[in-house]
């Protein structure tokens, strides 16, 4: 029997997750997780630098062509990754 205060364990993660105010960087970090599922392994692999800050992702890619098409593809991959984490989590992205 379920008491009116009881929580879900997603529920009370959430929950502290906005307590503390670090929800935030724990959906960044996501992104940097999921990098490889978003774009596929190949250009995984050749990215030597990914992070978030201030709503801008920051890539390091080795390859010029591969840099070249995710330039083409930018409003794509910001489209890809917001709806994955289901809020606005990246605005820009920024190429190194």
């Amino acid at each position: 029997m379920r008491k009116t205060n009881d929580k879900t364990l997603k529920e009370a993660i959430e929950q502290m997750l906005n307590v503390y105010k670090i929800k935030r960087r724990f959906d960044e970090t996501g992104v940097v997780t999921a990098w490889p599922d978003l774009v596929g392994k190949s250009v995984a692999n050749r990215t030597k630098e990914l992070f978030v800050r201030d709503r801008k992702l920051f890539l390091r890619i080795e390859s010029s062509v591969i840099k070249n098409e995710l330039m083409l593809m930018r409003s794509q991959i910001i489209e890809k990754i917001n709806n994955e984490a289901k809020s606005i989590i990246v605005e820009e992205i920024i190429f190194l």
